[in-house]
């Protein structure tokens, strides 16, 4: 498609013109509309360089106005609009007129845009152009400084997807790649087609099935599988390589053989008792993991994605109804089944290609903090606060944390007070990892009060295996019980209340696209329009202070 030509050049019919004076006489509803046409949009016009690159300059049917497309997809998010809703108001509402630079007159356009521009922006690794664009804009106003405290923390994110036990997985699987290879007419259908096609494409699971049917229905499933994959290698020998989308939906279903059955004889296909992680869960979106956390009451499960939200931490407390000055500078979306300790570094670099500098101090839970992450950043030049985990025990006996480590001086003290006679430096030869194994001779154990407590069963003397960074960790447990530290960890909590309105302002918790990539860019869509409607709500009450306020644009009106 080719490049249409932005529109400068102001007329009559501009909407600021011919709605501008209703709007300031009564602008309830319309202050982020007026707001966003004052703010975003020049910031976003700033970008258009890089929505070129999507686009011929001189060829083919014109397209719509990248500037203004990605205006849209923003508010839409702030408004919490579908595609279709969308366009409507682009056609029909002035306050989205006005926010777009569009003239009175001016038609909408057709709601597969959006659909065509969002995938653009994904093709050609753009999808984080209105995130970035509304923080540079907030960093230039003064909201977003070079050296900041952080918090961050993660939300599970619910995939647009439907609950499927393993056998509707397995025969939806089935059905989808039999309709992808009916529409190939040069492919020889073998005998068993018929049978195949009435069981899995037009025969439905009753709700009612009995669990033994069910079970016999799952060998079924696993054999058909079996011998439907075989008949497509045949025909892959014989006549080449399949269309794509057909190869797609074979590749899906190998897989998902693979995860659900194994073959232990030659004529037997068995059920795997439990699937791997990462396991199709169901094949309209096969990135759609299950996961769950079972620190909540009750444990929480989901199929879908994780979100890592940060934001930054306000230097000093609010007043009454003052709105927050907290920016959310991250969001990185991360399959279901990924730890936050592996979230950290992915986080970290996010800040980086979005030209921010990493935070002096973040605010973090358990899920984060290790001796590694900790010693990192320390030689960083910063701190990763938060608390540290407790060492794995068994009831009734003594764990690590009872034991007086020094790295340093290589001896560790047990609870009874011997010292050590032995310590060993332990390093893996694949991952480089290090340890340090401490022991205590027989004749300090033997005759030891608490061997009962320290020693498992068969065990005739202690050792004791700690990381190369267990100074740090405990240190770390022991300050993390002052009461300086649980106040310091407080400003960790307003992170919670961040997630909430992600969630129930503007929709993070289910997805409205399918795929690990779509679900990542409707996550920075999010973020850029909560921290627009922030920024918003920021600028109205600092233009309500007295002109003396601190505020750094307390005297900047929002429109003109």
């Amino acid at each position: 498609m080719s490049l249409p030509k932005l529109k400068q050049q102001r007329t009559f019919f501009d909407s600021d013109q011919a709605l501008g004076r209703l709007l300031s006489v009564a602008p309830r509803g319309a202050e982020r509309f007026m707001f966003f046409a004052e703010h975003i949009w020049p910031e976003l016009v700033k970008q258009r360089k890089q929505l070129e690159t999507m686009y011929c300059l001189d060829n083919g049917r014109p397209a719509e106005e990248p500037v203004r497309m990605a205006a849209v997809t923003i508010l839409q998010f702030m408004e919490r609009l579908p595609d279709r809703q969308a366009a409507e108001a682009c056609t029909w509402d002035g306050r989205w007129k006005l926010a777009l630079h569009m003239e009175v007159d001016e038609p909408g356009f057709h709601p597969t845009t959006l659909v065509k521009f969002r995938n653009r922006l994904l093709d050609y690794g753009l999808e984080r152009i209105g995130f970035d664009g509304v923080l540079n804009a907030m960093r230039e106003a003064g909201y977003l400084p070079k050296r900041t405290r952080q918090r961050l923390d993660s939300s599970h994110v619910v995939g647009l997807v439907s609950s499927m036990s393993r056998l509707e997985c397995v025969r939806e699987t089935v059905r989808l790649a039999l309709e992808a290879l009916e529409s190939i007419e040069w492919l020889s259908r073998p005998e068993f087609w018929p049978v195949w096609w009435e069981r899995y494409v037009d025969s439905k699971l009753d709700y009612k099935t009995d669990a033994k049917t069910l079970r016999l229905k799952m060998s079924q499933a696993g054999r058909d599988t079996r011998d439907l994959l075989h008949w497509i290698r045949e025909q892959a020998a014989s006549v080449g390589r399949l269309p794509h989308q057909a190869a797609k939906a074979v590749d899906l279903l190998e897989r998902v053989y693979a995860e659900n059955f194994e073959e232990k004889e030659e004529d037997s296909v068995d059920q795997r008792h439990s699937q791997p992680p990462g396991a199709v869960h169901n094949p309209h979106d096969p990135e759609a993991q299950w996961s769950s956390k079972s620190s909540t009451t009750p444990k929480k499960d989901w199929v879908g994605y994780k979100a890592q939200v940060a934001e930054t931490v306000e230097q000093d407390s609010r007043a009454a109804k003052e709105p927050t000055r907290a920016v959310i500078t991250a969001i990185v979306t991360q399959e279901a089944t990924a730890s936050d300790k592996a979230a950290l570094p992915v986080v970290e670099a996010d800040w980086v290609e979005s030209d921010q500098e990493k935070p002096e101090e973040l605010y973090v839970d358990g899920g984060y903090t290790s001796g590694a992450e900790v010693a990192r950043a320390a030689s960083e030049g910063r701190e990763l606060k938060g608390p540290m985990a407790p060492p794995p025990s068994k009831e009734g006996r003594l764990s690590s944390d009872n034991f007086n480590v020094s790295i340093v001086e290589r001896k560790a003290v047990c609870p009874a007070g011997q010292t050590s006679t032995n310590c060993s430096r332990l390093q893996e030869q694949k991952t480089g990892r290090v340890a340090y194994r401490f022991e205590w001779n027989r004749s300090q154990c033997d005759q030891c009060a608490l061997r009962n407590r320290c020693l498992g069963k068969g065990q005739r003397h202690r050792t004791l295996q700690v990381g190369e960074h267990y100074d740090l960790i405990q240190a770390r447990r022991l300050e993390q019980k002052t009461e300086a530290f649980q106040t310091d960890m407080q400003h960790r909590n307003g992170i919670e209340g961040t997630i909430s309105e992600l969630a129930r302002a503007h929709g993070m918790r289910r997805c409205r696209y399918r795929g690990l990539a779509k679900a990542h860019l409707q996550n920075l869509m999010i973020g850029a329009a909560c921290n627009i409607k922030r920024w918003c709500r920021r600028k109205i009450w600092e233009q309500q202070q007295p002109t003396d306020s601190t505020g750094p644009e307390a005297a900047v009106a929002i429109a003109a």
